[in-house]
């Protein structure tokens, strides 16, 4: 029996690109329309894949890691946009609670109840939060990830010193962009700091296959009228670099 494996999603094909890159003894299975990539990284098995976009697409692609690949712990990075007022792009958000926001069974159930579990949000074990928690801060702390971007792309998406929040994220199959979505998903779910396509529905499969977790977005836009402008260059330019420096921090 392995001791540990762990399986890496990415939310975007460019952000796995750096992360592949760190594999020692790489290797290739095709399954499933999606490529996943076996090796090590600092001596630690890992299989790295591109989650695809949505809530049924990335809840596939980690219930195929964990059945058909037998990964014991999950890291899963991407962006996402920005609910709550202080988040700034290139903010690193870890999720304590995700929730599934357009999820509703009314009157059946709770608006946000995930049917059969009787939870509305789920969280990470403590073990997976502390560590990401200590990693990136210390990533924060000493400026490591600043020092990955060039001057330019720094000054091109207004970036200033990023810094790490911790608090609820909300994902369903929905892009936010303008200020009227983000509104209203705030006076139902006051405490959401961002929004995304897929971290709860991942949550969701991990809690029910008891796997542990870790949930972490960096802040690509405001989901607002603006959240489309340059986000594949941040995908590729920022994010997939922070992005492997804390895989990077994390598997030690």
């Amino acid at each position: 029996m392995i001791s540990k494996r762990i399986g890496i999603l990415g939310a975007m094909p460019e952000e796995i690109n750096g992360v592949v890159g760190l594999l020692n003894n790489k290797k290739e299975v095709v399954k499933g329309m999606r490529t996943y990539y076996t090796g090590t990284i600092n001596k630690i098995e890992v299989v790295v894949v591109f989650s695809r976009w949505g809530k049924v697409a990335s809840a596939t692609t980690v219930t195929h890691l964990i059945v058909e690949f037998d990964i014991t712990h999950l890291i899963f990075t991407g962006v996402a946009g920005a609910i709550d007022n202080k988040l700034n792009i290139g903010d690193v958000v870890i999720a304590n609670s995700l929730v599934q926001h357009d999820l509703d069974a009314r009157p059946i159930m709770n608006q946000f109840e995930i049917p059969l579990l009787g939870k509305i949000l789920l969280s990470p074990p403590n073990e997976m939060l502390d560590l990401a928690i200590k990693s990136i801060g210390d990533l924060i702390k000493d400026n490591v990830l600043m020092t990955l971007i060039a001057s330019k792309e720094q000054d091109q998406f207004s970036l200033l010193n990023p810094k790490l929040i911790v608090g609820q994220i909300a994902s369903g199959d929905k892009f936010f962009s303008n200020n009227v979505d983000k509104n209203n998903l705030l006076k139902v779910l006051p405490e959401v700091l961002c929004v995304e396509m897929e971290g709860a529905a991942v949550a969701q499969v991990c809690f029910e296959y008891n796997i542990p977790y870790i949930i972490i977005r960096i802040i690509s836009d405001e989901a607002n009228e603006t959240s489309v402008v340059d986000f594949k260059e941040f995908v590729i330019q920022i994010a997939s670099k922070f992005g492997v420096a804390i895989i990077k921090k994390l598997i030690q």
